[in-house]
């Protein structure tokens, strides 16, 4: 896809992972190259990791094909121990076992954030210092939208598709949601095997995309709880759109600490 150039900088929008994923650079004189190398890395990761590939390292893993750690790839040996890690921070709340309908294992609510972090490495490595990359709504930002102006991103509200529930502003950071409006009931309870009830997506900010993106899968899987949880989080917060019984009138909740990351500061 031909990049588009903006007053400075590069912008360029492709479909990986069965969503769009969208690099925006601000700094000036970094190469289209750098792009290349970090939709090819992406590209990569989702023929390792796709559970809709049946070639892929992980379908073959689940099938049973993989039976010896020996065989795993450096990179499915990573994704396999930061999983079982959020697995045991989250109570078992984040299993990549019960996360898919039908059996087998789905990394998918750590992979696209850990991917998209190593996406953001290929540009720094390039010299990129002000950038903002968006996979579906988890995004990673490093440095400011322009001098002085941090990057500000809307959550969309859950129940209103064209319209935001809140805005925040971030620098050197991440920012995952976790719902079910637009892939349906994805996400269920590992312990009750039902999708959660009274919460519709759950958004978590932090330092590091990979945990951010598992910690919301964790915490949406609770139900009205998973934000008491993500209080507890050492350099994370998060809100939340909660719902009434009836499915209407949405809500916005959030832990102490996530006023600093509120655009209007409230």
């Amino acid at each position: 896809m031909t990049d588009t150039v903006p007053l400075f900088g590069l912008r360029r929008v492709e479909q990986i992972m069965g969503t769009a994923i969208g690099f925006d650079v601000r700094d000036p004189d970094i190469p289209g190259e750098a792009l290349d190398r970090a939709f090819d890395y992406l590209r990569q990761v989702d023929l390792r990791f796709s559970t809709y590939k049946p070639e892929s390292e992980v379908s073959r893993l689940s099938r049973g094909e993989i039976v010896s750690e020996d065989e795993y790839s450096p990179e499915l040996r990573q994704v396999l121990e930061l999983c079982e890690e959020v697995r045991q921070t989250s109570d078992g709340y984040f299993d990549i076992r019960a996360h898919r309908s039908g059996g087998g294992l789905d990394p998918s609510g750590l992979v696209k954030g850990w991917s998209l972090e190593g996406a953001g490495r290929i540009l720094e490595a390039a010299g990129a210092r002000n950038f903002c990359i968006n996979g579906g709504g988890d995004i990673v930002v490093r440095g400011e939208a322009a001098p002085a102006t941090p990057w500000r991103i809307g959550i969309r509200h859950p129940l209103q598709a064209d319209k935001v529930a809140t805005v925040v502003s971030v620098r050197d950071g991440a920012i995952a949601t976790s719902g079910a409006y637009e892939r349906g009931e994805h996400v269920r309870d590992p312990f009750t095997g039902k999708a959660p009830a009274g919460v519709l997506s759950v958004t978590i900010v932090g330092p590091s995309l990979t945990y951010a993106d598992a910690y919301a899968t964790a915490a949406f899987a609770m139900g009205p709880t998973g934000l008491a949880w993500v209080a507890r989080l050492a350099g994370y917060a998060g809100c939340a759109i909660t719902v009434d019984p009836d499915g209407s009138n949405g809500r916005l909740t959030w832990t102490p600490g996530f006023e600093r990351c509120f655009a209007d500061h409230r």
